[in-house]
Order: structure tokens, then C-alpha cells, then sequence
């Protein structure tokens, strides 16, 4: 018997049965997702950990400036925009209003900056980033200001990196944590 013709002798039984019916999988309220990492998440840290599976667990817990598409393209993220001088020297990036945290908090552009700048001492990337950075600050609470050396038009793809260490944007008060010091 070849593939095909064991595909469709297994999908009699679940259409006679209805299963298959589109109408019949129709969304019925809430339900809650449940995900099971590959193994236990034993590093909660994504800036100290190269693990995915500490770098998965983060992603649904903080989040990031940028995000990838499904074209590899930087996407603002926790961002409602960004502003390139015409020298490409001075990038501010704006945080959309309303954003807070787990437990609250509301997220502030100083979050951002001691969160970046712990994430860069373990990226190869972000370090990258840094040593083409004259400064890296809050403007205010929504404003985050990069002054570069020289441009670096790769800002948002830094910023948007999906590996691990993973860029996440956490509280000051857990970013101000040494990169090389594992938070618990």
C-alpha cells in the first residue's frame, strides 16, 4: 500500500464521524494554552543564559523594542515608532503609552536603557551595537536616545534579535543586575 492510499483509507473513519466538518471546530470560548518546553526551564535569566529554551520562557514573559516578521524585517514591537536624524547619528525610539510589566509597573525608557546595556555585555551583536554608541539614554519616561559614533543602520535587526541571549526588556531594578551575575 503507498502513502497516499493509506492517508485517505485513515481519513474515512474521522469524516464519517464528522470530526473533519469545519463547522464543527469553530472556537467555543476561552481555553488556555499550554506550553511544555522541550526540557525544564532551570535559568529564568535571558541575558546570563544561551539556552532556547530560557530564551522561549522569556519571550513570554517580557518582551522586546522590535520584533522579527515573517520576513526577517524589524518590526516596532514595544515601540510607537522610532526617528532617524539625516546623519543616521541620533535614533530616538518612542514607547507606545501603556505598557507595563508583570507585576504593574509601568515600563519606562530607563527600563529599556539598563536592560539593553546589560544584554550588550553578553551579545556579540548588542556589543556591536555598543561600541559604535556614544550614548545610550532615556530622553524621559517614553524616549529612548542612541547617539552613535558613526551610523548603524542595523540598529533595528540588534534590537529585534531573536537568539539567545535574547534583548528583554525587564524592570531597572533587575536590569541594573551585572550581566555576568545570574538573576534568580
Amino acid at each position: 500500500m503507498d502513502r497516499r492510499r493509506f492517508l485517505q483509507l485513515a481519513a474515512v473513519p474521522a469524516l464519517a464521524a464528522g470530526i473533519a466538518r469545519p463547522g464543527r471546530v469553530a472556537a467555543q470560548g476561552t481555553r488556555v494554552l499550554r506550553y511544555v518546553p522541550y526540557t525544564d526551564v532551570t535559568v529564568l535569566d535571558p541575558t546570563w543564559s544561551t539556552a532556547y529554551v530560557t530564551r522561549d520562557h522569556a519571550a513570554m514573559v517580557y518582551d522586546t523594542l522590535f520584533a522579527l516578521d515573517e520576513r526577517l524585517t524589524p518590526q516596532p514591537q514595544m515601540l510607537a515608532g522610532h526617528t532617524v536624524s539625516d546623519d543616521g547619528l541620533t535614533w530616538d525610539l518612542t514607547l507606545r503609552p501603556g505598557l507595563n510589566f508583570h507585576d504593574g509597573s509601568a515600563v519606562r525608557a530607563r527600563d529599556c536603557v539598563a536592560s539593553l546595556a546589560r544584554w550588550a555585555r553578553r551579545d556579540a551583536f548588542g556589543g556591536a551595537l555598543m561600541a559604535v554608541t556614544d550614548e545610550l539614554a532615556a530622553s524621559d519616561d517614553g524616549t529612548i536616545r542612541f547617539r552613535l559614533k558613526r551610523p548603524f543602520p542595523l540598529l533595528p535587526y540588534a534590537l529585534a534579535r531573536n537568539g539567545a541571549p535574547y534583548p528583554a526588556i525587564m524592570p531597572e531594578r533587575l536590569a541594573r543586575t551585572d550581566a555576568f551575575t545570574q538573576l534568580t
